[in-house]
């Protein structure tokens, strides 16, 4: 058990309190041989050495030994009773039998722990090593008496209910003003400073009304003296008022001053109080005094624990354990606490997210990681101004509200933090951890925004700077564009995932037609996918969603969606899908570098009905050279299964005739921009001659896109080119409704009937 150290003034201190309240209790005897009314040095050095620890259970013999001392030796009355003489066997056994109370009593109130706060339980535990404490001095204190022949035996059982209640008294009035007295800076405060500010009208308001009792008490009493006691009604309302309304060691003070204030009354007899003349009014008086005393202070503690109950639970909800800083429901408050204040400054808000924290939590721990949050945690603390707010949103990502601050200022000071971030360094376990940070900021004044769409901007800002490359500072409204696009794809990804959860998407089918004789019958055609838009019924097409759902990695999950739906509607008409030749599905780049992908095909193809080989899998050329040995392994695997491969926007990429070889792919599908413009640009039909003739040489076929007019088709035919794939041949049309449409193979008689009409 931890002990609470104090210096030896204070000790001495409390040894001249010792001494006071005995003089102060002595006072009342009314002889050698009476007994006090109660003996308040009990209370003082039970409340020190419950506190403090069993080794200040010395302030009673020390104590002791200076009051027999002043007393008997320098003859010295400070009570002013004439008791000069005094058995010293006596003075050593009461000594004693003190001393032991409050080790005894002592040891059962700590209950071998030190609380970091004052509660209910620890005050039970001290009224009944209290309790416990003025039995064991009553029966040391009788037998002292005894010995001392200051009592007759018949008097044994009264002297004990007087000295026992005596010390009870005592106990439950000076010590928990002790305690809590010694507790008024506790880590866990009942009130912060702001509802300490709102009640100290209050308070003056109850100290008026507690003198107001005092007075009323005695004047009441003063002028009829039936039922004097009663009237301490009145300070016991002021104390419940202030055990509920304010701190314990405020009731506590009021509890001692009202026993001391009633104690004085009937020791001298004033205000109509009387000395209890037996024991059994002693008795009575003393208990109604205890429970006087008892009762404010169990309230006020079970108030305070209460208090200190809810505090924690808000804090709890408002504070992030790992770096105690304010978490984002504090953080919004905060926000649209400003946002609400026309009177508020100018202010920024600015989200940070640290780049690589990954990086740390796989090569060091995530200990490590925390470490280094923690670490930066403290960074922003000691960058923080005032009027500064500064909350951890968790995992890698912070939030900071900058005061009174212009867009340049903040500016200055966003790069300031990232800075401070990047010279940041942690030490663990013998290695310096480093991160740094990308953040975005977004300034506003109150009233010209509110706070989702001001995080949402800052958030779209910081995603600027981490693509950017990270470690820099994006202000919202100086790159309006980047952020626009990062807020509209955010939008976006929301709306594919809850299509995606819907199964909000449709699929479509557009015929790639031979533009040649001796070409493979049946159908070709390609699956084109749509969204559906709840708000206004249409089918978005790709162009719409597909960037967002690249940018933010859904792409994969739509892959998988696109593949189940059209093989599982092909297996549910095994008469439509016996006249396909080719079914043509669009794979995105995520799929190339996914190694469950390859896993996914192999168990949805091996389980279809629909053969594999009548699938064409096409990926983008841009997706293809990123890793050309990893795109070659792809297509190597799913080719053992039967698939086909088709390399799509060919010519887009940069030097494409270079790695031609190295791709094992079915078709070519020629751009649609090359398409659209070799009637116009003799470089885009160079190029579509180019890519036709190179394909031919390999032994592939290929597919001209955007083939939009039957003067494109002949020209395209006239290059060789194998398929035109185009509104010349036809629309888009639902899955169904493209098979619901008889199947005739073309016919070529002539380049000018070579249009398949819808």
């Amino acid at each position: 058990m931890s002990k609470v150290k104090r210096p030896a003034t204070t000790f001495l201190a409390l040894v001249g309190l010792y001494l006071a309240c005995t003089a102060y209790a002595t006072f009342f005897a009314r002889g050698p041989n009476e007994f006090t009314l109660f003996w308040p040095a009990a209370g003082l050095a039970y409340g020190a050495t419950v506190r403090y620890g069993p080794r200040w259970a010395a302030l009673v013999p020390v104590a002791a030994a200076l009051d027999y001392l002043l007393r008997h030796v320098l003859l010295i009355d400070l009570a002013g009773q004439g008791r000069v003489s005094a058995p010293v066997a006596y003075a050593v056994i009461a000594m004693a039998g003190d001393t032991l109370a409050v080790v005894i009593g002592a040891w059962i109130g700590r209950s071998g722990r030190l609380l970091p706060y004052p509660e209910f339980r620890s005050a039970l535990r001290m009224l009944v090593g209290g309790t416990v404490a003025a039995a064991i001095s009553a029966t040391v204190g009788v037998a002292a008496m005894l010995v001392a022949g200051n009592l007759t035996n018949h008097a044994i059982a009264d002297a004990f209910v007087r000295w026992a209640l005596g010390d009870l008294l005592g106990i439950t009035t000076v010590a928990p003003a002790l305690v809590l007295f010694s507790y008024r800076n506790s880590q866990y405060p009942s009130f912060d400073e702001a509802e300490l500010a709102a009640r100290r009208g209050e308070q003056s308001l109850w100290n008026v009304a507690l003198v107001a009792s005092f007075l009323l008490m005695s004047w009441g009493a003063a002028n009829g003296d039936r039922y004097p006691l009663g009237l301490s009604s009145l300070p016991l309302a002021v104390m419940v008022w202030g055990a509920l309304r304010f701190e314990p060691l405020r009731t506590a003070v009021a509890v001692m001053l009202t026993v001391l204030l009633i104690g004085s009354f009937s020791g001298m007899g004033l205000a109509g109080f009387h000395a209890p003349a037996t024991t059994l009014d002693c008795a009575m008086l003393l208990s109604y005094l205890c429970v006087l005393s008892v009762l404010p202070i169990t309230l006020a503690l079970v108030g305070n624990e209460r208090r200190i109950a809810t505090r924690k639970l808000i804090r709890r909800a408002s504070i992030d354990p790992l770096t105690g800083l304010p978490n984002r429901a504090a953080f919004e408050t905060a926000v649209r606490r400003a946002l609400a204040n026309p009177a508020t400054p100018p202010l920024a808000l600015c989200y940070i997210d640290l780049d690589n924290i990954k990086l740390v939590n796989d090569t060091a721990s995530h200990a490590a990681g925390d470490a280094l949050i923690v670490g930066i945690a403290g960074v922003f603390s000691a960058s923080a101004q005032s009027g500064d707010v500064v909350a951890h949103l968790g995992g890698d990502e912070f939030a900071v509200l900058l005061n009174n601050v212009t867009p340049t200022i903040t500016r200055d000071r966003a790069q300031s933090l990232v800075r401070a971030i990047e010279a940041y360094r942690c030490n663990w376990d013998g290695r310096m951890l480093t991160t740094t940070a990308s953040l975005g900021a977004v300034p506003f004044r109150a009233g010209e925004a509110e706070f989702g769409n001001l995080l949402a901007q800052a958030d779209a800002a910081c995603f600027t700077a981490k693509e950017q490359g990270g470690n820099r500072v994006c202000l919202a409204g100086a790159m309006p564009g980047d952020v626009l696009d990062r807020t509209v794809a955010m939008r976006w990804a929301v709306r594919i995932r809850e299509a995606l959860d819907q199964r909000a998407f449709s699929l479509y089918a557009q015929s790639m037609a031979p533009l040649h004789a001796g070409l493979e019958s049946g159908r070709h055609f390609e699956i084109l996918l749509r969204m559906h838009d709840p708000d206004t019924g249409a089918h978005l097409t790709p162009n719409h969603f597909m960037p967002a759902a690249e940018r933010f990695r859904l792409s994969l999950p739509i892959d998988r969606m696109v593949i189940g739906m059209a093989l599982d509607w092909l297996e549910s008409h095994p008469a439509e899908a016996a006249s396909v030749t080719t079914c043509s599905l669009n794979l995105s780049g995520e799929a190339l570098v996914d190694e469950s992908f390859i896993g996914f095909m192999v168990e949805r193809l091996g389980r279809s009905k629909f053969p594999a080989s009548q699938v064409c899998l096409e990926i983008t050329e841009t997706s293809a050279v990123r890793d050309l040995g990893r795109a070659q392994r792809f297509i190597d695997q799913l080719r053992g299964l039967g698939c086909r491969f088709a390399l799509d926007d060919f010519g887009t990429g940069f030097c494409s005739f270079s790695y031609l070889r190295s791709l094992d792919v079915d078709y070519f599908k020629i751009d649609g921009s090359f398409v659209r413009e070799m009637l116009t640009s003799p470089l885009s039909a160079a190029v579509v001659r180019s890519i036709t003739q190179i394909a031919h040489v390999l032994h592939k076929k290929t597919i001209a896109e955007h083939t939009e007019d039957e003067v494109l088709i002949r020209a395209l035919a006239e290059l060789g080119v194998d398929f035109g794939q185009g509104y010349a041949i036809d629309k888009p049309q639902p899955l169904a409704d493209y098979f619901a449409r008889p199947f005739v193979a073309p016919q070529f008689v002539s380049l000018a009937e070579t249009r398949i009409r819808a």
